[in-house]
């Protein structure tokens, strides 16, 4: 299946075809002088995706990483495992107690 703007790659270069007369052809015939209106020759280049910018990470998301670290840290054996009675989700609720004891 073609993205989007592989389609409209394709699309731009059929109009671009259609544009380009060739002594055999002589000029557009009235039919398809509509459907190329608008359409310039080489306008393939012009479609591009635009970038999406960078999320900005505030300092309470910073600072409940390094405080999410600290709980589990505390939280898992040395092998991964949880310990008895804690869980990922205790460790998220600890570490946003933490989080908001840090920022105040």
């Amino acid at each position: 299946m073609a993205t989007n703007e592989q389609m409209s790659r394709l699309l731009y270069a059929l109009a671009d075809t259609l544009l380009i007369q060739s002594p055999h052809t002589g000029p557009l015939s009235p039919a398809l002088i509509p459907l190329t209106e608008g359409i310039a020759v080489g306008t393939a280049d012009m479609v591009k995706n635009k970038k999406k910018g960078k999320r900005a990470v505030s300092a309470y998301n910073k600072a409940f990483g390094k405080a999410f670290k600290r709980q589990k840290d505390k939280m898992t054996k040395k092998n991964g495992m949880w310990k008895k009675g804690c869980s990922p989700g205790k460790c998220m609720s600890a570490a946003h107690k933490e989080t908001k004891r840090l920022m105040r």
